[in-house]
């Protein structure tokens, strides 16, 4: 099961050390945030040349990367928890003496004291709020990693269907060849066709078996390196995966540039993880601020003197003088809220730029592959035409050949070319959180 991973806990009142006017304000961001993340809520549905969503979850689910973010939200609740308790503890404090006066009298004497500081109340809410950020940073967190392990996912399965479909692409080329090099013997043998015409088809045959093997090696490898990655996911089948003429071919992408940088931008946990560690300075820098007046400290001893003749009760108040240490951890921990928000900035624009160029890489790779697909189909007519002049013995072998590697590089081509074109849709629909559910969105797809 996922982890809570909706900011609707972001403004759980603690009921410690914050006052009614925190817990509505708190309360009030997390209805607005439900709201926010609901409205633009992603439908997920099955894709043909995809595994299924569920099984998906559980691959991303099991990734390392994603179980080490579901330990960091347990660490942020536990972290919330410690900064809501607060630094201050009660401290006891005993001592016993002996008293000796000129008289020669000597006296039993002891003491016992409980103290403990106390947290203003502007440094409390601080503290609130930082463990409330610091909860929203480790879920955001989780989210970006399920995100980096779905674009690891996406990447490793299409690169197994690419490899395995150009393995199966050279096994079709070796039994063309081979049967090529049955019609050139056969034409060897009724004396139309000679040796060397013979030898130049078995060379053919023998390129095309080298590019076999190492077509089925790389398809090996790349299976290998999914199942090591992604060993709940299982490779895909062999009906899986678009092949020419099928049904689930490419789809052209219908909307503009700025319909996905506002879709992008609205779910990317990537920026929100960045404005949550620039939220978490501003507030560090808000508390170190606070922090230039020290906590005082409030006691209560009692005294026994003089084998407990006297007995006395007193309450002890104290507050450090602060220094020049406050002041500079103050002006640090303000740049460093500055240097944050610098960084959110970065992030924010190159997650602009690559949703941009992952668009337009989509949009290009779409139109390569139609017109890849329009020169195979071309130039496989003519492969056959040529073929067919050979058999009748209207065409010289060595056309025939070169027309077969043409053929199977256009048949590579134009596989290369609608995976590319098939990937870069899914990765734009994965960058914009429309693909698979990756944190809040698994709840959201339910609104």
């Amino acid at each position: 099961m996922n982890p809570v991973i909706s900011q609707k806990d972001v403004g759980r009142p603690s009921g410690r050390h914050v006052g009614l006017k925190a817990d509505l304000q708190l309360a009030l961001i997390a209805i607005g945030l439900v709201f926010a993340t609901s409205s633009r809520a992603a439908e997920f549905r099955e894709y043909p040349d995809l595994p299924p969503q569920a099984v998906v979850q559980q691959a991303l689910q099991s990734y390392p990367s994603v179980l080490a973010a579901q330990s960091g939200i347990k660490a942020g609740e536990a972290a919330r928890e410690r900064l809501e308790s607060g630094p201050h503890e009660i401290n006891i404090v005993a001592g016993a003496g002996r008293r000796r006066v000129d008289t020669g009298e000597r006296f039993q004497e002891w003491d016992l004291g409980l103290e403990r500081a106390l947290r203003l109340p502007r440094k409390a809410s601080l503290d609130v709020a930082l463990g409330q950020q610091g909860l929203v940073l480790s879920q955001n967190a989780y989210g970006d990693a399920m995100h980096e392990a779905g674009r690891s996912l996406l990447s490793k399965w299409f690169a197994v269907m690419r490899e395995r479909t150009q393995s199966e692409q050279w096994q079709q080329q070796v039994s063309v060849l081979k049967q090529q090099l049955d019609v050139v013997a056969r034409r060897v043998k009724a004396g139309d066709a000679s040796r060397l015409e013979e030898d130049m088809a078995r060379a053919a045959l023998m390129q095309a078996e080298i590019s076999l093997r190492q077509a089925s090696l790389r398809a090996d490898n790349a299976s290998m390196e999914l199942s090591r990655y992604f060993p709940a996911l299982g490779l895909p089948s062999a009906t899986t995966g678009p092949t020419p003429g099928a049904a689930e071919n490419p789809l052209p992408l219908t909307q503009n540039v700025a319909w996905w940088l506002d879709l992008g931008l609205d779910h990317n946990h990537e920026l929100m993880l960045a404005r949550a560690e620039s939220k978490i300075a501003q507030l560090t820098a808000q508390r170190m601020d606070a922090d230039r007046m020290p906590d005082p400290t409030l006691g209560l001893n009692y005294n026994s003197e003089r084998n407990g003749s006297e007995n006395v009760t007193s309450v002890v108040f104290s507050i450090p003088l602060p220094g020049g240490a406050r002041r500079a951890a103050s002006a640090e921990s303000q740049a460093h809220a500055e240097m944050a928000a610098q960084r959110e900035a970065l992030v924010l624009r190159r997650i602009e730029a690559e949703i941009s160029s992952t668009f337009n890489n989509a949009r290009a790779s779409y139109a390569n592959w139609q017109s890849a697909a329009e020169a195979s189909e071309l130039i496989q007519r003519n492969e056959e035409k040529m073929a067919r002049a050979y058999t009748l013995g209207e065409m010289g072998l060595n056309e025939v050949l070169v027309a077969r590697r043409q053929g199977m590089e256009a048949r590579l081509a134009a596989t290369l070319a609608r995976f590319e074109a098939a990937e870069t849709r899914y990765r734009l629909l994965l960058d914009t959180h429309q693909l698979w559910p990756l944190g809040n969105e698994a709840e959201e797809g339910h609104h």
